[in-house]
């Protein structure tokens, strides 16, 4: 068997107390054809959706995929995990033991593709936009902690949090706080349409159709002055309608990389006996899937969203439906994240038929319980109708539930009417904003959480939140992160399921095609280059 696994590492240590940046160089043969890089995501326009790629509004990862080339933020997570690491940034520092004042240096050069000096001052404009504008849609959520920021000169800022937040370097190097250009981004208002500009390590130009954007080309920027090192001159970002027609163009040679949702029986394949010329990698992922209840909804009360988790077998769906792409997953924080407990497993075990018949009838719940369960096909892929008919079968066939599937194909109204509560309980997957617990906790628990949920636990909002955020050592916010968690697997306004594994697949004239995708779904485009080694 010719099979490749990559295993990138990403256990976060203890936050360095200075970030210092030595300046990147572009370098790399690049040569005179781009590099064409397919994928499964769809990059769509539409009026639910007008400003697909303002760092205000995206909150998607394949919107921050492309966001990620083309917009540079102080600082950026290396290529293989750990401490975020200055880009825009000279340097970064936390100021005084409190943890709430922290402070960057601008890196000397610094200029927008039209040659404007970048300053201080526009990296305050560009967050202090996205906290103006404040799109239900966004990741402005990631902003929240910061109360007001400081430029005593063009060359320095300071953010003061109105807590302790150690995580806040990680929510820097996020889109969200990218630099943007005052004369293209309005300071209250969403820049529509397929435009983006930036001072990251490639300029974007698109290409559409009636609804989309079907080909992104990211040109080298010669402007860039930064940490990485960009290994070509330019890469073209493709969309394909589905992972077969994906595998058919690599094969063909229409396309140097493949990425994005693959079926799991074509990468059983793929790993097992790739054609000729290819090269199929398995990689460490922290993708993760649930199943999101409307805590509100009377047909999911408690008790009914505890017999739900009594019930359904991951294992079975794992290795039925998902295999070898999944492994069952017994928390909100996957594997492999420092804070990781297994509080579902912990609280319910395997699944057990007496066990839920109990939980209902101490609630003095009637049975069958009847309620609708959504997903989209469309959107995450044949296995997920196939997932989902498969947890249907385990609830149904008790006696206990007659659950009743909706597909939506439209993934807009999906997103929204699940953010609404027109859903009952529904499938929704989590590729972190970065690799640390909290990104796996806040988004779903916290104030403005990117559900929407009613979901309010006083005690994860007002204590352990904040507490779990204190320490600059992640390893000491464990004990508040399983507190968590088992407060989650008692209240079940999720029920985790499965945390996936990640592959990409080129033709063997191209490298860096193992550091071209992060742990955390991150393309990193400017590590790929053809036929030259790094």
């Amino acid at each position: 068997m010719n099979r490749k696994t990559w295993a990138l590492p990403v256990a976060i240590g203890v936050l360095a107390p200075v970030l210092a940046g030595c300046g990147g160089s572009d370098s790399g043969d690049g040569g005179g054809k781009p590099i064409v890089v397919g994928t499964t995501d769809a990059y769509e326009k539409s009026a639910d959706v007008p400003a697909p790629l303002d760092p205000a509004y995206a909150y998607d990862s394949s919107l921050w995929n492309v966001l990620r080339q083309t917009i540079q933020s102080l600082v950026r997570i290396p290529k293989g995990g750990g401490q975020p690491q200055p880009d825009a940034a000279k340097s970064c520092k936390w100021v005084g033991s409190g943890g709430t004042v922290y402070t960057c240096e601008m890196r000397d050069g610094l200029q927008f593709p039209d040659g404007t000096d970048i300053t201080s001052k526009d990296v305050k404009y560009s967050i202090q936009r996205v906290i103006d504008i404040k799109d239900p849609n966004g990741a402005v959520g990631l902003l929240s902690g910061i109360k007001t920021m400081d430029t005593p000169d063009e060359k320095h800022i300071t953010f003061h949090l109105s807590s302790p937040d150690a995580t806040l370097p990680y929510k820097l190097a996020t889109p969200v706080a990218g630099i943007v250009q005052k004369k293209f981004y309005p300071p209250k208002s969403l820049r529509k349409g397929y435009v983006l500009d930036g001072s990251g390590p490639y300029t974007l130009q698109a290409e559409t159709d009636s609804k989309a954007m079907t080909r992104v080309k990211f040109t080298k920027n010669p402007k860039y002055k930064g940490s990485l090192t960009v290994k070509n001159n330019r890469v073209d970002l493709v969309s394909y309608a589905g992972a077969p027609a994906l595998g058919d163009a690599l094969e063909a040679g229409k396309i140097d990389v493949m990425t994005g949702k693959f079926d799991p029986a074509q990468v059983e394949s793929l790993l097992d006996n790739p054609p000729e010329h290819i090269q199929f990698m398995e990689m460490s992922g922290l993708e993760t899937h649930y199943i999101i209840f409307d805590t509100n909804n009377p047909a999911t009360s408690k008790p009914v969203r505890q017999a739900v988790a009594q019930l359904v077998d991951r294992g079975e769906i794992a290795s039925k439906v998902y295999s070898p792409t999944a492994e069952p997953l017994y928390s909100l924080v996957p594997a492999a994240i420092a804070g990781h407990t297994n509080s579902f497993f912990n609280r319910y075990g395997n699944p057990d038929v007496a066990k839920a018949k109990s939980i209902l009838e101490k609630a003095g719940i009637t049975t069958p319980v009847k309620f609708d369960m959504y997903y989209s096909k469309e959107h995450y892929g044949p296995a997920k109708e196939k997932e989902y008919k498969l947890i249907q079968k385990q609830l149904n066939s008790t006696g206990l539930f007659d659950v009743t599937l909706k597909d939506v194909a439209d993934w807009t109204k999906y997103r929204k009417q699940g953010m609404d509560g027109k859903y009952p309980a529904y499938t929704m997957a989590w590729a972190p904003d970065f690799p640390d617990a909290d990104n796996y906790i806040a988004p779903f628990l916290d104030a403005d959480n990117f559900l929407n949920s009613p979901y309010n636990s006083k005690d994860i909002r007002k204590n352990l939140i904040p507490a779990e955020r204190r320490g600059s050592d992640r390893g000491e916010a464990a004990p508040d992160l399983e507190k968590i968690q088992d407060i989650v697997a008692e209240d079940v306004p999720v029920v985790p399921m499965w945390q996936g594994k990640q592959y990409i697949g080129a033709r063997d004239d191209i490298t860096g095609v193992e550091w071209s995708l992060s742990t955390s779904t991150d393309l990193q485009l400017w590590e790929l280059a053809r036929g030259v080694g790094d």
